[in-house]
């Protein structure tokens, strides 16, 4: 299921009239400091504040904030303060899901997480992503590979999944894993980098 490397983006052509908004929704080249991107980001910022002091609240208002700050936001789904992300509405959840506390999600292109699916405290989810070529970052550019999460996956505490990688459906990524590559569905991934496990080496992840 491990894709190939894939090219980078490269330096939008000459006349590119798009805003740097829609350039990272993209998935391509853009400038991170521009006014409307950082004023989205102190719009969910706020929100955040509001979401970070909920922790007393029950499940169903959490949720209903949850609602105001994602882009999709399923039956049944919850998140345990503290949770920290860039923008929120490119954050897409489905029915059944819950992310435990102090989880991290660098949504600067899509992330989908689908039904079911459960994530353990401290895990980082980042689509955010920097060129390689050090002139490039030196121009302020950046870009975003989106992250998809399948259907009733189960990822331990503390794992972190790099920008681009897809994770099938019924997968468990262990605790503390460096997910750099797609995972297979219903496959076990433990490690850093992470590494698909054979039948007998299967092993539960921590909570």
């Amino acid at each position: 299921m491990s894709r190939p490397p894939r090219s980078e983006p490269t330096l939008p052509a000459a006349g590119d009239l798009r805003t740097e908004r829609q350039k990272m929704l993209a998935g391509e080249l853009y400038h991170a400091g521009d006014p409307d991107i950082q004023a989205a980001e102190r719009a969910n910022f706020a929100w955040l504040a509001r979401f970070n002091a909920s922790l007393a609240l029950s499940r169903a208002e959490r949720r209903a904030l949850l609602a105001e700050g994602l882009g999709t936001v399923g039956e049944r789904t919850g998140i345990r303060p503290p949770f920290h992300c860039d923008y929120g509405v490119n954050i897409h959840l489905g029915t059944g899901v819950f992310l435990n506390f102090d989880c991290v999600i660098l949504d600067v292109v899509a992330v989908h997480i689908g039904d079911g699916t459960e994530i353990g405290p401290g895990t980082h989810i980042y689509t955010a992503d920097h060129p390689r070529d050090p002139e490039v970052r030196r121009a302020g550019l950046e870009f975003g590979r989106p992250v998809t999460i399948g259907r009733n996956v189960w990822i331990g505490g503390k794992a972190i999944l790099l920008p681009g990688v897809t994770i099938g459906d019924d997968a468990v990524i262990g605790a503390g894993a460096v997910v750099t590559k797609d995972v297979p569905a219903g496959a076990t991934a433990v490690g850093n980098p992470a590494r698909v496990l054979g039948p007998r080496q299967t092993r539960e992840p921590s909570p």
